[in-house]
């Protein structure tokens, strides 16, 4: 077992298991503590550490509570069996995968498609798009139209396509921020994942998005904003109560997902565990 293994799976069982009261955290009483909507991870969090050692990954963040994880653009050199049965065997759910929109065009569309199926992803989540396809209002209707075939084609297999907002998306485009243009442009099927640190980030308003937009933030990213260096989720300047209210009330949404970025290895999956204790600090 080399050093990095032996270190994960030392916090596993001690950092890991203990709850925001000091008390051991439990699989059972994460279960217990769970509100309505489910909580996942993103693993772009920790995916230096997926890179090296998934099991050990998965391992960890079932432990930690979470009840599912977004895959993140890599399968990590493990073909969907492999992921499913490493999901199984955690008590975990794919809630999602970010990819690239080429991977659901052209011949790759069945590969994604069959792999996703396997693995139990219910939402294809393109993570960006090149500045070009939001530039213009032209430009966005023409992205939207492909979304929506898109969506056409997933919906009888039970899945969908969204797109997962960048700060850049709320530039002013002609009076209106390119999101917008986007949420117009596309039908209900297609999801808007909004991350609430990358539209305050990028100069947007999430509260204002999220009621634009009823019915389509399916899965919202719950990241944070301001605050102290280091901040994790939880810990900075957003109003989570009022986010919260409208996810839970016209907002449609059915998976809360963390996401923390900027982090390597045991820190990285420190920062995702502290933002799931202040998620259960506000009762959720």
């Amino acid at each position: 077992m080399n050093l990095s293994r032996r270190r994960m799976l030392q916090w596993s069982a001690g950092a890991a298991a203990t709850s925001i009261l000091g008390t051991k955290w439990m699989p059972h009483a994460a279960a217990a503590a769970t509100a309505k909507i489910p909580l996942g991870v993103q693993l772009w969090s920790v995916r230096h550490q997926c890179e090296k050692e998934l099991p050990t990954v998965l391992q960890a963040v079932a432990e930690m509570g979470y009840q599912a994880v977004e895959l993140a653009h890599s399968y990590y050199g493990h073909d969907a069996p492999a992921w499913r049965k490493l999901l199984d065997d955690n008590g975990l759910k794919s809630c999602g995968m970010h990819l690239g929109l080429p991977a659901l065009q052209g011949d790759a569309f069945d590969k994604t498609v069959e792999m996703q199926k396997i693995i139990g992803s219910p939402f294809l989540i393109v993570a960006s798009l090149p500045k070009r396809n939001l530039a213009t209002v032209q430009a966005i209707t023409e992205t939207g139209k492909v979304f929506n075939d898109i969506a056409a084609q997933l919906k009888p297999l039970g899945m969908k396509i969204g797109y997962h907002c960048h700060g850049g998306d709320f530039a002013q485009v002609e009076g209106r921020t390119a999101w917008e243009w986007f949420g117009e442009s596309t039908a209900a099927d297609v999801l808007l994942q909004l991350d609430i640190g990358n539209c305050l980030g990028g100069g947007g308003d999430p509260i204002a998005m999220l009621n634009k937009f009823p019915g389509r933030s399916v899965t919202v990213h719950i990241k944070d904003h301001g605050g102290k260096p280091g901040a994790v989720f939880g810990e900075g300047t957003v109003n989570w109560q009022e986010v919260f209210r409208i996810c839970e009330t016209t907002g449609g949404t059915q998976q809360y997902i963390i996401e923390e970025e900027g982090r390597q290895g045991p820190e990285a999956l420190e920062s995702v565990r502290r933002a799931l204790q202040n998620f259960r600090k506000m009762g959720k």
